[in-house]
């Protein structure tokens, strides 16, 4: 079994949107070159079979995606990309052609965080539009994602914002129920062939500008799970969106080398022993999720 679950690269941190549930990059705006694409997988290769094309930035901007999942193909990678959905009238015939794709994951709630910008009935007839072509033509596993739940309110009262959304989906799959009052604990359900939907709480990503959580208790950051900025940067996992967490960059050592250094041994080691050692892991909302 090779050491990593997924592996997370953001090929751009380049965004057509800003959400504000998520903090806009500091890092300087770059797209990840073929080159560097081809060497990073090369490197990896022996820790995983699945790549995750998320971080920060919007995946389907890249121009060379297509280029990217052949690559990915032939070197033997599932690939999985997690997208705001926005551009995928785009470069739906390129994800639906290419067999590398396995899951495309839709966060929906952009549209929460940019009602300004998105006409919402386009926005959503869109991607209803080739989740049903991808069941058709294709194999991939499609996620559609609605992580904007208050945690603080009913979750009955809380669901209530996303009813038009949830109808779109109840009419395009045609569905026998109301999915309303057919969410399992897990707050996932399936929808259809390969089509999930996942209602969730909102999240804060981890900043060292907030409040320092307790010492104690565990991630799977480094255990079935790493990330690599477009820079080269290597991460513990995919919400350190600026990098803080510095393992090392790929362009300047071996990706086998960054893993087993001093830095990311204490960490990985620390959460074995429920022990947080990163102020910024001690600062990060989602880590909580795993602690309850």
């Amino acid at each position: 079994m090779k050491k990593y679950k997924k592996v997370y690269l953001e090929i751009t941190n380049v965004c057509n949107l800003k959400c504000n549930f998520c903090p806009e990059t500091k890092r300087k705006a770059k797209f990840m070159s073929e080159a560097t694409f081809k060497q990073i997988l090369d490197q990896i290769k022996p820790f995983t079979d699945y790549i995750y094309l998320h971080v920060k930035g919007e995946p389907l901007l890249h121009p060379d995606l297509g280029s990217f999942l052949d690559i990915s193909y032939e070197k033997g990678f599932k690939v999985n990309i997690t997208t705001n959905g926005t551009l995928i009238d785009k470069v739906a015939d390129t994800l639906i052609e290419k067999p590398a794709v396995r899951q495309m994951n839709f966060s929906l709630h952009s549209f929460d965080g940019n009602q300004k910008e998105i006409a919402k009935e386009e926005y959503i007839d869109s991607i209803l539009k080739f989740a049903n072509r991808a069941v058709i033509e294709s194999s991939i596993i499609i996620s559609l994602r609605l992580w904007n739940l208050d945690e603080a309110l009913l979750t009955k009262d809380q669901r209530k914002r996303n009813l038009d959304i949830i109808h779109k989906i109840e009419e395009n799959f045609k569905l026998p129920y109301k999915i309303q009052g057919n969410l399992s604990e897990s707050k996932a359900l399936k929808i259809g062939n390969r089509v999930y939907l996942n209602q969730d709480y909102e999240f804060k990503w981890p900043d060292l500008k907030e409040d320092e959580d307790f010492n104690k208790g565990f991630c799977f950051g480094l255990k079935n799970q790493i990330a690599i900025l477009v820079d080269g940067t290597v991460v513990p996992c995919c919400l350190d969106g600026e990098g803080i967490i510095n393992l090392g960059n790929i362009h300047e050592n071996k990706f086998s080398d960054i893993i087993n250094g001093k830095r990311a041994e204490k960490i990985r080691l620390g959460f074995c022993n429920t022990n947080v050692v990163e102020e910024l892991c001690r600062k990060c909302g989602y880590r909580k999720r795993f602690n309850k």
